[in-house]
């Protein structure tokens, strides 16, 4: 994605989603890479603790790396791995408890 920082600083505010459409929270932050003028990640306040479970329990927010970002528009789309990391702890409770 090629931005402008006019651009990037747009992203703050918008809403989060997974590509499934399910609400993951919203961007609070841009993280830069400045010696490559590259974005890395986002970083996403307001989370929905469905869907990442246990994993941000007391976490004010969570860096989604850049690369996860599917596309950006009024809201932005990010992969559907933020829900399979859910999954992935839900099947380690079951283990854990079998």
């Amino acid at each position: 994605m090629d931005a402008t920082p006019a651009e990037i600083g747009s992203l703050v505010g918008r809403e989060v989603y997974s590509n499934n459409g399910v609400f993951v929270g919203e961007v609070e932050d841009v993280r830069i890479d400045l010696d490559h003028e590259v974005v890395t990640g986002i970083a996403v306040g307001g989370l929905n603790r469905e869907v990442l479970g246990g994993r941000a329990r007391n976490a004010g927010g969570v860096i989604v790396p850049f690369r996860w970002v599917r596309s950006v528009g009024d809201v932005v789309l990010v992969n559907d791995v933020i829900e399979r990391l859910r999954e992935r702890e839900s099947e380690g409770e079951t283990e854990a408890t079998a």
